[in-house]
């Protein structure tokens, strides 16, 4: 690793300056890296989801901002990117943090980060803790493989709309979801995937009274009927399991399908053969056999 890093090259107009987005602790103030303090100390905005937890935080690392403070959240983003990008094309450097984890993820900073994609500025990160990445690691469910799929609707109706695009997802699923609404929460999970699927809570990540249960939804939801859940929660649930292959005959339509789209026979049995892990060869020979 180099002692002595060179700055990261300025990719947008000469003149303007730069956006970063900073990852803060979620739970653990130990977990703020020396870039994070440089920047909160040397950065002429700092944008911050609430700026009271700003403040908590900057205390607890015995730092001053030096710059200017805004309020930049989901209820004003849209009214204040224009200005925040004016003041960044005009030559200053913007941090951005939100009340936890990585901006932009789950978090405000998207906006941001579009608009200043758009207008040609350089925007660039300072990494840090994360929620999804740290409930993902700590599971014990497959990492290979994962998706975030942050809140689930609150309402019943929407929310079963959205478990049941993911009826067949094979990867690993991280959600978000508030204490109060876990049981709710486990409970559409359980009817959807079924009381068997592998799953873990993990709640107050990285704080002092870290705790990971891992089960299945019919373990997890009994705990948490039995329990008053306190905290902020990530949930992370097994993708669906690996359906039978099934034997060629069974992917004739397929091909088929995908021939009628004007896909050529060969490619489209190749495709079909990949996706359900069968013969190309012995597919091949049941869709001619099939005509």
């Amino acid at each position: 690793m180099d002692p002595n890093p060179r700055p990261l090259p300025v990719t947008g107009p000469a003149a303007a300056g730069r956006i970063v987005l900073a990852a803060t602790p979620i739970g653990n103030t130990g977990d703020a890296s020396a870039r994070l303090v440089e920047l909160l100390g040397t950065a002429d905005i700092v944008a911050a989801e609430d700026t009271r937890r700003l403040h908590r935080l900057v205390q607890s690392l015995g730092i001053t901002v030096a710059g200017r403070v805004v309020s930049y959240h989901e209820h004003n983003e849209a009214a204040k990117t224009a200005e925040l990008l004016e003041q960044v094309r005009s030559g200053s450097t913007l941090v951005m943090v939100t009340d936890a984890g990585m901006p932009s993820v789950s978090d405000p900073g998207f906006r941001l980060v579009e608009g200043a994609v758009a207008a040609g500025l350089t925007v660039t990160a300072v990494p840090g803790p994360s929620a999804v990445l740290t409930a993902l690691a700590l599971s014990g469910l497959p990492t290979d493989r994962f998706c975030f799929e942050g809140f689930l609707p609150r309402k019943a109706g929407e929310r079963a709309s959205r478990l049941a695009d993911l009826a067949d997802e094979r990867r690993t699923m991280v959600f978000f979801e508030a204490p109060h609404r876990l049981e709710a929460m486990l409970r559409a999970l359980r009817e959807r995937f079924g009381p068997d699927r592998p799953v873990a809570v993990c709640r107050e990540l990285t704080k002092t009274y870290e705790e990971v249960l891992r089960g299945t939804l019919a373990d997890l939801l009994q705990w948490a009927e039995a329990n008053e859940v306190r905290g902020e929660i990530a949930v992370v649930l097994g993708g669906a399991p690996d359906k039978a292959p099934g034997t060629p005959e069974d992917h004739v339509a397929a091909v088929n399908g995908l021939v009628a789209q004007g896909i050529r026979l060969k490619e489209a049995v190749a495709a079909v053969a990949e996706d359900a892990r069968v013969s190309k060869r012995e597919l091949y020979a049941a869709v001619l056999a099939a005509r």
